[in-house]
């Protein structure tokens, strides 16, 4: 998998998640396997640039490359001018959100709204791929709405517009995050266009990746809600493309490890009081299943201290430990 001068490691790909793939979940996805991680989207409205959060979301210290960055806006202008901003900043790919179904987005005609404009979306895609001289991306959904569906139209308007790779998810805007994903849709633009194509929406293990790409015949696939709380998902999918094999799931201990130095993580990235309120959704995910954690998960939202979270987490694995829990997928106790 190849995106301009970037040969990626690996067909495993994080989608960019708002509020969730920030840099601390970037590199730790990147660490457990994945070859490529797309951040958080980025306003392409200029005032927002001095915000903290914009700022946080333009910080890629450490970052392992390629770094890719993804933007969201409606003028064609305004995210060249995002483009340039984010690669001033370290981006090496600059993505461009016309997927996002989330109604904040949509009510402002960005992410996948464009779908409905396909002339403005030739504008776009023109603008900042001459904007910068970094490889451009494009994330879209199939259409916006089941009676509309004209990804295959997009995507023949991103190739000829330079854009140098495509992702799908296989749902409509008006699905959002509802039913089953289809993939018929992206097959039918792999086959028609001759940039990689990435396939997005319900893999969630290593067997339906498998699947997927040999189904839709893509180049990479794109794993978004079935990493949170799961970072080790790229690994297990990784070798079982390579050998066929399935790795055991992560022992409890690995668990209680790999989370905790999330934790810092979050704590050091985004400081003390925003750091443990962004903490508790990601101790949710990968506590969930283990025994007794609905408690667990419960108390933890009473928490205010990065301490308190540090002692209970430990608290919680500790007597796991003691009733001899290894594996992640016990039945749990409510």
């Amino acid at each position: 998998m190849q995106i301009g001068p970037h040969l990626l490691k690996n067909k495993l790909i994080v989608a960019p998640m708002a509020g969730v793939t920030d840099r601390p979940f970037r590199q730790l996805c990147k660490k457990m396997g994945a070859g490529m991680a797309v951040s958080e989207m980025v306003s392409s409205n200029s005032l927002l640039w001095g915000s903290a959060k914009t700022q946080r979301r333009a910080n890629h210290d450490g970052e392992v490359s390629p770094i890719s960055v993804q933007i969201a806006g409606a003028d064609p202008q305004m995210l060249a001018t995002a483009a340039r901003y984010n690669v001033d900043n370290g981006a090496q790919i600059i993505d461009i959100n016309m997927g996002c179904p989330a109604k904040k987005i949509c009510n402002v005609m960005a992410g996948s709204a464009l779908l409905q404009d396909e002339k403005l979306v030739g504008r776009i895609l023109d603008s900042v791929v001459n904007a910068v001289d970094v490889p451009v991306t494009l994330k879209i959904r199939t259409g916006w709405d089941k009676q509309h569906k004209n990804a295959l139209s997009v995507a023949r308007i991103a190739e000829s517009s330079g854009v140098q790779a495509l992702a799908i998810h296989g749902r409509t805007r008006a699905c959002a995050y509802t039913g089953t994903a289809e993939y018929d849709t992206i097959a039918a633009v792999k086959a028609a266009i001759s940039i990689p194509v990435i396939a997005n929406g319900d893999i969630t293990t290593p067997e339906k990746a498998e699947e997927i790409l040999a189904y839709t015949k893509a180049d990479a696939v794109m794993i978004g809600r079935a990493a949170q709380g799961r970072p080790w998902i790229f690994r297990e999918i990784d070798h079982y493309l390579a050998t066929g094999q399935k790795l055991p799931p992560p022992e409890v201990a690995e668990i209680h490890e790999v989370l905790i130095k999330h934790l810092y993580d979050l704590y050091e990235f985004y400081g003390e009081y925003s750091g443990v309120r962004i903490a508790r959704k990601h101790i949710s995910w990968y506590t969930k299943g283990l025994m007794g954690s609905a408690h667990f998960r419960q108390s933890m939202n009473q928490l205010q201290t990065s301490n308190q979270q540090i002692s209970e987490t430990n608290g919680f694995f500790s007597k796991l430990a003691e009733t001899g829990h290894r594996l992640r997928y016990i039945k749990e106790e409510e």
